[in-house]
């Protein structure tokens, strides 16, 4: 059989939620495309191993950057999932919906229906959170939401909320319901003490539906058209080229890099793009590839002066140890990604909402999972969350076995650079609050000699990481804006059957990490696909009394 009613191409964080909604109807025939192949792994189980994974070829696109002019020509890494799942698969389990207003901005920006009272709903659908259903949080969804070892195993999570605190910031008791801004505990995607990818939360349960044919190991070359319809896909295998069919709706969810790069090698991008690539033109759309956003982050360290950081965990024999618990009872450090503690600030007075987030480790190490140095240690991920500049992402040849040209055009926007030098200086000034002394010794990066405009630009340029957010790349937006590839219903501008359900899609980044805002998308896109509709949530959401004129407020605020 090669002929579906709905043909989704990608089974990550949106891939897997829509085949499984659209598949719910028995009447309906779908098919589910992914390069890579099973998520069916320890590793990928086992939340604390997350580095393991996002390290293999084996599950990762290993994509990186183009040469960025403002980070000294260095080119970044850029991991995307190539397994079941995607990059929910990869990823650090950091469960973040982004701030309420995130979402109205969407609407503001041209996406018509995508506001924070049409979106709840669809975010609450699609989580089980730990503590159970509320008017924020969703109780009986798919996604396993809750709070790693809630704090219990190690000190330094309470003091660095507290640390938060003393330094006039707020104390929040759900970011991810009534307030976002101030200092906390963090939520990630894990149930049962396992990773709970979209791959295992929805995949898995629909996977035996007679209705729904997943084909893994596959690579589409392009969309397939009938005039300007878009008739199914076409991939090549072991020397075949093979077409799959949709009498319905091809959907593209191959992802912020995947989604825009099969558009372009299928005629659809700006037409510099696809010419240099010999691509013929069908739609002049220069907003494909265009609008590329991401994160960047830094690593603020410290040396731990009590024996309590994970840095102790890190010899051959304890990890073996966490790792014969975690098998036996899936509990213990094995059973969280160890960012337990969080906090979200705003930067500078007149900032409606956060634009700073904080990922609290109670170790010193690299992501890859090395030390950072010898002995006991604690550091803050921390970056900008709202960037100005914008990239693009440009395919190089028709071939699909080729990456693309990926350019995120990181820090040139003015107000980027003044925004680093303001989290750097206010990281700084919370982490030598006094809740933090009993445990704070050397500052073993930046260092204290980082203080100067010049000083900070410098080692920002050289130590600035991406924290793997590329997004924004096929953006939705008002049929007057000619760089809105999408309209409020995900559709490809300039031909018809053809959708697009990504990250790819958001008009401007959230403030947060994306795995959770990705899988909304899917949910509420399932929906609009269906022509169906969940009844919008008018619940309130804190904003600081006096953020026009004040950088931090407890007003309102709840302190704990």
């Amino acid at each position: 059989m090669n002929e579906f009613d709905y043909v989704i191409v990608g089974a990550g964080s949106a891939g897997c939620v829509l085949a499984a909604r659209l598949s719910e109807d028995a009447g309906v025939t779908v098919a589910l495309i992914e390069a890579g192949g099973s998520d069916n792994s320890l590793f990928i189980r086992m939340p604390t191993a997350l580095s393991i994974p996002m390290n293999m070829d084996k599950y990762n696109w290993g994509y990186e950057s183009e040469p960025e002019p403002a980070l000294g020509g260095r080119k970044l890494d850029c991991p995307r999932g190539r397994v079941m799942g995607g990059s929910s698969s990869i990823n650090g389990m950091a469960f973040v919906r982004g701030n309420a207003h995130d979402i109205d901005q969407w609407e503001e920006l041209g996406a018509d229906g995508w506001n924070y009272a049409n979106c709840l709903p669809y975010y609450k659908r699609m989580e089980s959170w730990h503590l159970g259903e509320n008017k924020y949080r969703g109780g009986h969804g798919p996604v396993g939401v809750n709070a790693g070892n809630d704090m219990k195993l190690n000190p330094l999570y309470q003091a660095f909320i507290d640390a938060g605190q003393d330094a006039g910031y707020p104390f929040t008791a759900d970011f991810n319901g009534y307030q976002q801004e101030g200092f906390g505990q963090k939520h990630m995607s894990v149930a049962k003490g396992e990773r709970a990818s979209s791959s295992k939360a929805y995949l898995r349960p629909a996977s035996g539906r007679p209705n729904l044919k997943i084909i893994p190991r596959v690579t589409v070359d392009q969309v397939l058209f009938d005039g300007d319809t878009a008739v199914g896909i076409q991939y090549e295998t072991a020397g075949r080229t093979i077409k799959i069919f949709a009498k319905t709706e091809v959907i593209l969810s191959a992802g912020s890099i995947g989604s825009p790069s099969i558009l372009q090698r299928s005629g659809i991008g700006p037409v510099d793009v696809l010419e240099a690539a010999n691509v013929p033109v069908r739609v002049e759309s220069p907003g494909v590839g265009a609008n590329l956003q991401d994160h960047l982050e830094v690593y603020f360290q410290y040396v731990c002066t009590q024996p309590v950081s994970l840095n102790r965990e890190l010899s051959w024999w304890r990890k073996g140890l966490i790792g014969v618990r975690w098998v036996l009872t899936k509990t213990g450090l094995g059973a969280t990604n160890h960012f337990e503690s969080c906090g979200f600030i705003r930067s500078r007075a007149g900032l409606k909402w956060p634009n700073i987030q904080y990922h609290f480790l109670p170790g010193a190490m690299r992501y890859d999972g090395r030390a950072a140095f010898a002995g006991d240690g604690f550091q803050v991920h921390v970056g900008p969350n709202k960037p100005h500049s914008r990239g693009s992402v440009a395919i190089k040849s028709a071939k699909a076995s080729q990456a693309p040209r990926i350019f995120f055009n990181y820090l040139q926007d003015k107000q980027d650079v003044q925004d680093w030098r303001d989290t750097i200086r206010l990281t700084r000034e919370v982490l030598q609050q006094e809740s933090l002394a009993p445990f704070r010794g050397d500052e073993i990066q930046p260092g204290f000699d980082v203080e100067s405009d010049e000083a900070i630009d410098a080692w920002v340029r050289e130590n600035v990481e991406s924290a793997y957010h590329p997004s924004c790349s096929v953006k939705m937006g008002a049929d007057t804006d000619p760089m809105a590839v999408l309209d409020g219903q995900c559709r490809v501008r300039g031909v018809k059957g053809l959708r697009v359900v990504d990250s790819s899609i958001f008009p401007t980044l959230t403030n947060g990490n994306l795995n959770s805002p990705t899988m909304m998308v899917a949910e509420r896109a399932a929906d609009l696909i269906r022509g169906e509709k969940l009844p919008a949530e008018n619940a309130p959401v804190w904003v600081a009394d006096d953020w026009e004129t004040s950088q931090r407020s407890v007003s309102g605020g709840d302190r704990g």
